[in-house]
């Protein structure tokens, strides 16, 4: 006989383990419509797991994360490979890779965003590769060197645009769209020839060469139509439904397109992430990322350690890198911000401010020669006649 609702929730509300862990495990246990003797088996299987994975009381949690993720660190590659599979999109993994993500870079060196398409009917997106053909045209950036031809005429102080009418179809976008944005864009007179197919002439304000060379430069940066910033999207077919890799992100606007799958769109840009979909969700990436990145190369750390670094960085709401301008920068002890990085200054600041350094942490103990407060270290020998017995007294009972 399967267990009521009410009997799970008063067996499991005990239980020492996070909210959406016990959300978890009471969905599963009603699918599967377990017994209450099962049910007993399965927290008994579980607490003895939990039990297993805690640690020891006083034990160094982030010394041994830094160990953890530090060591592996040591094996891995420098180079940058072709995204798996996608030859024509490259993205830095390896050592650069993890760099990157501890140090909360705003902008990584190859952002690239992986978009999963609606698949809720036989005809949707995913199954459709003329429609998946479509979107992937109207997220890339068209450019006009992509659909013409430029040409500089000096004696007549004019730009010529010969439009190919084949990749204009293929993008679908017409002579007036880019006649419209030129306008738009350029302080500039443009005319569609009257007497050429498909061709634009573009005149400077001022008939001067510096103006007509500038303005030659400047419409090879107009966005003709697209997102800014996505340079190249790529179409694969994965088992039944088709996916868009791009080459550059823009996730905010990205999600607004129709037959883009918003719950499975990612990006490796995680302050993108952090600006659009919040802090829990950064804290995600950067556990997914990291973990990634790591056995993509063949190296297994435990999620633990991963963890608490991506809890360290997001702890305070927003997305901050471990290093002398983030987390290590922002430590309350003087020796341990000294002993980071710019030295002298921490210590002259700290001197003018008047800092106390109340020696509680790992690194100033070591500086100042104390024992650490970590393990044995954090343990005094109480006796019950006269409270605390100091190590010095300790060694003259002994002798």
């Amino acid at each position: 006989m399967s267990i009521s609702e009410a009997t799970i929730d008063s067996m499991i509300k005990d239980l020492p383990f996070p909210s959406s862990t016990l959300n978890a495990l009471r969905e599963d246990v009603l699918k599967a419509g377990v017994s209450k003797k099962e049910m007993e088996e399965i927290i008994e299987k579980a607490m003895e797991e939990y039990e297993v994975s805690c640690i020891e009381p006083c034990d160094a949690a982030g010394v041994v994360a830094a160990q953890s993720i530090g060591e592996p660190g040591t094996q891995m590659t420098m180079r940058t490979f072709h995204y798996a599979g996608v030859a024509e999109i490259n993205v830095t993994l390896g050592l650069p890779r993890l760099i990157e993500i501890v140090d909360a870079r705003k902008i990584p060196s190859t952002p690239m965003m992986t978009i999963a398409l609606s698949k809720n009917d036989p005809e949707d997106y995913a199954y459709h590769r003329e429609k998946t053909r479509a979107l992937a045209w109207e997220i890339e950036a068209t450019k006009i060197d992509h659909i013409a031809d430029v040409t500089t005429d000096l004696s007549q102080m004019k730009l010529i645009i010969d439009l190919h009418e084949k990749a204009m179809e293929g993008r679908n976008i017409t002579i007036d769209q880019v006649k419209d944005k030129f306008n738009e864009e350029l302080n500039v007179l443009v005319n569609i020839s009257p007497d050429i197919d498909n061709q634009i002439v573009i005149t400077p304000g001022e008939p001067s060469y510096r103006e007509l060379l500038q303005l030659a430069k400047s419409i090879h940066n107009v966005t003709l139509k697209g997102i800014e910033g996505i340079k190249r999207v790529v179409v694969r077919k994965e088992g039944e439904e088709y996916t868009l890799y791009t080459e550059g992100s823009a996730l905010r606007d990205v999600l607004q397109f129709e037959g883009v799958d918003r719950a499975r769109t990612s990006t490796n840009n995680i302050n993108e992430i952090y600006e659009v979909l919040g802090v829990e969700a950064a804290r995600n990436a950067i556990i997914k990322e990291a973990t990634d990145t790591l056995r993509e190369q063949g190296l297994t750390v435990d999620i633990r350690h991963i963890m608490l670094v991506a809890d360290i960085m997001t702890c305070d709401g927003e997305v901050k890198q471990i290093g002398r301008h983030g987390i290590s920068g922002e430590k309350a002890s003087v020796f341990a911000r000294a002993a980071f990085e710019v030295t002298v200054n921490h210590l002259l600041d700290a001197g003018m401010r008047g800092d106390v350094d109340k020696l509680e942490g790992v690194t100033e103990n070591i500086i100042v020669g104390q024992p650490i407060r970590m393990g044995t270290g954090d343990v005094h020998l109480v006796s019950r006649k006269t409270g605390r017995v100091e190590p010095e007294e300790i060694k003259t009972e002994e002798e």
